[in-house]
């Protein structure tokens, strides 16, 4: 796939959720992330998570993706990437 040449604009996106970090116990998440559709919203997070925690993908649950403007971006990196921030 090449994208010399080519403008491609990302999304800003909050996924939330939990992960598995015992037998029975599960911690909630809420994470912020640039992409260009939710599915790789999707893969980012679980990408992230299971790389950080030590999951597999099983052991992440996303229970909602949601689209956020410019204006509800919290993390720096984000704002970058889909040109809120210069």
């Amino acid at each position: 796939m090449s994208f010399e040449g080519r403008v491609i604009h990302m999304k800003a996106f909050r996924a939330t959720g939990s992960f598995k970090t015992g037998k029975f116990t599960w911690q909630k998440y809420s994470i912020e992330v640039a992409a260009l559709d939710e599915a790789g919203v999707a893969e980012k997070v679980m990408s992230d998570l299971g790389s950080r925690h030590k999951l597999k993908r099983t052991e992440i649950k996303i229970d909602e993706i949601k689209a956020l403007k410019a204006d509800e971006v919290e993390n720096l990196a984000v704002q970058y990437l889909t040109g809120g921030a210069q």
